[in-house]
């Protein structure tokens, strides 16, 4: 197992407060994923959310009903047309969630020393004595002494709308307890966690299934966040879910770990889910504080070595109702970066937030300053090493492609792929430099007409890459250093060396236009050439 200072280059570059960071179109290598809702769904909002460096909008829907989030992606639509910005959409679902059910929306006034009884009589009113839950089973599961905690989004336990519970007494299907610190609950929901207890509630709920097969399948969804993935039998179940209903079939799975039970099972987990977030809310409820950093830096170096995407999510609470995040945030973000993290997701920052586009854009700069400083040399030599011998075709083609960008001082990789299997490959050996994956669609035809899958092609602009945007392009989002291009539709896979030869004018142009590419700058290219996969090294003339 490494350790985060392994991965900081020796020495470190001592940087000026006064130097300014490098302007580019990519803000940086680590993507961000933001969560919309009441006070990111506009427009404008989102508009500017995609302009600071939001990649993947994700829709949570353990709250708000699916028009409501319809309406936001629609807005989201407009503002990908708008700014030409391009984003993924993720849903996240509910799973085996426990929550306290507050029909009235009156707020719970709940005093330190006090007692509150849990019941799974859903008919009582919610009130400072009694919370109703949506789960029958809680009192066979709990034990005096044992600690529960409520809250409506935030779990840092320091706020005044989070609540601790200590269980004094079971009474049948009541559960008794002691309330730990005052606070006051407003809203209609409130999630309701207990330490280390296993829940008998379906990963996939009734609820999730339904609004998969109609939500989802109407917007296309590119990733599904598998909330409460416990066992690796969740991950399974949930794909072949998505197996039958048509257009979900490309969509890819992201295991949600939140709880112990998530963690023993991790490594079955990794191998059936396309990536892992780590949902570090919860988990630092179940887990103990002083060992969640052992498990985070654990989770993300499986992940890097798996090549998938791992996500990590709260890293800057404060943010949802300040300007700027603690300096102990700001250095967790650093070292997420630091330790492998694909992408951060912003939740109560984004959702409920004050600063929703500050947040972004604050992320994205500490992430570019850790990126500077992470150990790529160090990095790459522990991933061939546990590669091993002998490699994979594919393994092999993208480590060299990595290994001679690094040597010449490449300014960009370029990727040709159709499936987004061998960009992902180069992005896991980590290069300093972006990669442009070039994404050549998959056209299907029925002899009268072409179609192309994805959510958005009818609202983005009609010319070159922009015109089609694949759902393997838009999945490349989450991924560290990927930034997906896509070919024009009239040059397939299988295309000769001319429309190839057009196709990497496009990609440069690009690269140029965004700022990464000048003249005289090397560039790495890897594509397939019949049946032979080739790294090709380029220099750009004026």
């Amino acid at each position: 197992m490494h350790s985060s200072h392994l991965l900081l280059e020796e020495p470190i570059r001592m940087v000026s407060i006064l130097e300014p960071s490098k302007a580019s179109f990519f803000p940086a290598m680590t993507k961000i994923v933001g969560t919309l809702g009441p006070k990111s769904r506009s427009v404008e909002v989102i508009s500017a959310c995609l302009k600071a460096g939001m990649s993947v909008a994700r829709f949570d829907f353990s709250w708000g009903y699916p028009e409501y989030h319809q309406e936001t992606l629609e807005n989201l639509k407009t503002a990908i047309k708008s700014t030409k910005k391009l984003c993924a959409v993720m849903l996240d679902t509910v799973g085996a969630e426990m929550q306290v059910v507050n029909k009235s929306e009156k707020s719970i006034s709940l005093q330190a020393d006090a007692q509150v009884v849990l019941t799974p009589d859903r008919g009582q009113e919610a009130s400072s004595q009694i919370l109703p839950i949506n789960y029958d089973g809680l009192a066979k599961s709990m034990k005096k002494g044992d600690t529960i905690f409520v809250g409506q989004y935030l779990f840092t336990g320091s706020e005044t709308t989070s609540v601790w519970l200590e269980v004094s007494e079971v009474t049948g299907q009541d559960v008794v307890c002691t309330i730990k610190n005052s606070a006051t609950l407003a809203g209609s929901l409130f999630t309701l966690h207990a330490s280390q207890v296993h829940i008998e509630l379906p990963t996939l709920t009734d609820k999730d299934k339904e609004v998969i097969s109609t939500w989802g399948v109407k917007n296309k969804i590119d990733f599904l966040s598998l909330s409460y993935t416990r066992h690796a039998e969740d991950v399974r179940q949930a794909r072949e879910f998505l197996s039958n209903l048509g257009d979900l079939r490309q969509t890819h799975i992201f295991a949600k770990i939140e709880n112990v039970e998530g963690l023993t099972h991790f490594d079955e987990i990794l191998q059936e889910a396309d990536g892992i977030i780590l949902s570090r809310g919860n988990l630092g409820i179940d887990l103990p504080p002083e060992k969640v950093f052992f498990f985070q830096k654990s989770a993300l170096y499986k992940c890097n070595m798996a090549g998938k995407p791992a996500v990590l999510t709260r890293v800057v609470d404060s943010m949802t109702d300040n300007l700027r995040p603690t300096r102990a945030e700001a250095t967790d973000v650093a070292n997420a970066v630091l330790d492998g993290s694909d992408a951060i997701l912003l939740g109560a920052e984004t959702l409920r937030g004050l600063y929703p586009v500050e947040t972004i854009s604050t992320v994205g700069r500490i992430c570019a300053e850790a990126e500077k400083v992470f150990n790529q040399d160090l990095y790459f030599k522990k991933t061939v090493k546990y590669v091993g011998e002998p490699m994979s075709h594919l393994e092999s083609i993208a480590s060299s492609a990595v290994r001679a960008a690094i040597k010449v001082k490449a300014s960009v990789i370029i990727c040709f792929t159709s499936s987004g299997r061998a960009a992902r490959l180069i992005a896991k050996y980590r290069p300093t430099m972006p990669v442009l994956s070039v994404v050549i669609p998959r056209l299907k035809t029925n002899q009268l007409k072409w179609s192309f899958s994805g959510a958005f092609e009818d609202q983005l602009p009609t010319h070159l890459w922009e015109s089609l945007f694949t759902v393997n392009a838009r999945q490349s989002l989450i991924v560290r250093c990927l930034f997906p291009i896509l070919a024009d539709p009239r040059h397939p896979a299988e295309s000769t060396s001319a429309s190839s030869e057009s196709i990497l004018k496009v990609a440069l142009d690009h690269g140029k236009t965004a700022g990464v590419i000048k003249s005289h700058d090397r560039v790495v290219v890897c594509q397939k050439v019949g049946d032979s996969s080739v790294v090709k090294i380029i220099e750009l003339e004026d």
